[in-house]
């Protein structure tokens, strides 16, 4: 639904021409404006902002600069939209499953709430995962022979986990719990160490993205034994899903989206958004986004929203049932 929403989008350019025109008759933007990226520089989710930020300032005639606000779990640049002074438009968030979905699940007192201070724009991408061993460490070839191994190791498989939270560190957890498995996570501060220990085998198993797995899997060094999401990953597509290999409804993928202050107009909302299709329109854009392993969609406030909620729903029993504190 989102992708037909994005290319119906796109083809009419039906969005540009009212929301523009609102837009300017409220004299927005009348000065630069700001992306909120709460990660550091370096990361998927800074690329990303980077990568569509020159294309949305030039359809919005002022520049679109990226402020990284890392720390806690997302929970300050979360914080530093939602509680801003005006909701005037000049500052929106990128935020992800952690930000909006997961923290809620996690902090018992948390400084925004994603569905109360914030107002979704639209979902931006959606980000494959791999569940990857290193072979030399687990070797295994498929879900199956992981979980009979697990079985012989009653004191548990480790994997790494970038934070408490992640995509990576929940879809693990998600995955313990269906097939019941005994994995003790690892935690690392950022994806990076996790990687190397994983690599190093230090740690054995972990779900990664795409673009991060991608040179390590051609190398040899990791081996892809399960893809996370409800399909095969087209890179990859003699590797089964999660749910072929028996766990059924298992579906697990990266994703973010931008969002504003709660009352910030409606024009400027559609503005946003309009200008975020057309940043992604030209094929230089969509060639280095799949590189990247990133699937841009796009969809209205609304879908936005009921993803959100949904995605809530069903991180928050996981983070309940396997009792994830956050550090």
């Amino acid at each position: 639904m989102q992708r037909r929403t994005l290319l119906s989008l796109l083809a009419t350019g039906a969005l540009a021409p009212a929301a523009f025109g609102a837009a300017a008759q409220g004299n927005w933007p009348s000065q630069p404006i700001r992306l909120i990226v709460p990660y550091p520089a370096g990361g998927g989710t800074d690329f990303f902002a980077r990568l569509v930020a020159p294309g949305m300032g030039e359809v919005l005639g002022q520049p679109v600069i990226v402020d990284n606000r890392p720390g806690a779990s997302g929970i300050i640049g979360a914080t530093a939209v939602a509680k801003q002074l005006a909701p005037d438009g000049h500052t929106f968030l990128l935020g992800d499953m952690t930000t909006y979905a997961v923290n809620p699940a996690m902090f018992d007192k948390l400084s925004y709430d994603p569905l109360k201070d914030l107002r979704t724009v639209t979902m931006t991408a959606k980000f494959d995962f791999l569940l990857v061993v290193n072979p030399n460490t687990l070797p295994v070839r498929n879900l199956q022979e992981l979980i009979a191994l697990a079985a012989r190791t009653p004191e548990g498989l480790n994997y790494a986990s970038p934070s408490v939270g992640t995509t990576h560190h929940l879809a693990t957890e998600l995955l313990a719990r269906e097939t019941g498995m005994k994995l003790v996570a690892i935690t690392y501060k950022g994806g990076g160490p996790a990687v190397q220990d994983l690599l190093g085998g230090q740690v054995g198993l972990m779900f990664l993205d795409r673009a991060t797995a991608r040179p390590h899997i051609e190398s040899g060094r990791l081996r892809p034994i399960a893809a996370a999401g409800a399909k095969r990953i087209a890179a990859y597509p003699e590797v089964p899903t999660v749910a072929e290999q028996g766990v059924k409804g298992f579906e697990v993928e990266g994703w973010q989206g931008f969002s504003v202050r709660t009352g910030t107009p409606d024009a400027v909302v559609q503005a946003l958004q309009a200008a975020y299709l057309k940043a992604i329109a030209p094929a230089e854009i969509r060639r280095k986004l799949g590189e990247a392993g990133i699937d841009p969609v796009g969809g209205t406030p609304e879908q936005f929203t009921q993803y959100i909620q949904s995605e809530t729903v069903k991180w928050g029993r996981v983070v309940r049932e396997r009792g994830i504190k956050a550090e």
